[in-house]
């Protein structure tokens, strides 16, 4: 068996500007439930933050 491909190290920050625009777009767009996707999708960001700061390597 071969060993499994790599990952490039580009898809989990490609991730996170996708979610950033989605919640900036979100925001900008209407009222309501964009504004609960918006928090939703900027609240989920900062924990991915927290989480990255609380299981970094010292």
């Amino acid at each position: 068996m071969s060993a499994p491909a790599p990952r490039s190290p580009f898809v989990a920050p490609a991730w996170i500007a996708a979610a950033s625009v989605l919640g900036l777009v979100s925001a900008l767009v209407g009222d309501g439930v964009f504004n609960v996707v918006s928090w939703l999708v900027f609240a989920g960001l900062i924990g991915l933050v927290l989480r990255a700061w609380v299981k970094r390597t010292r």
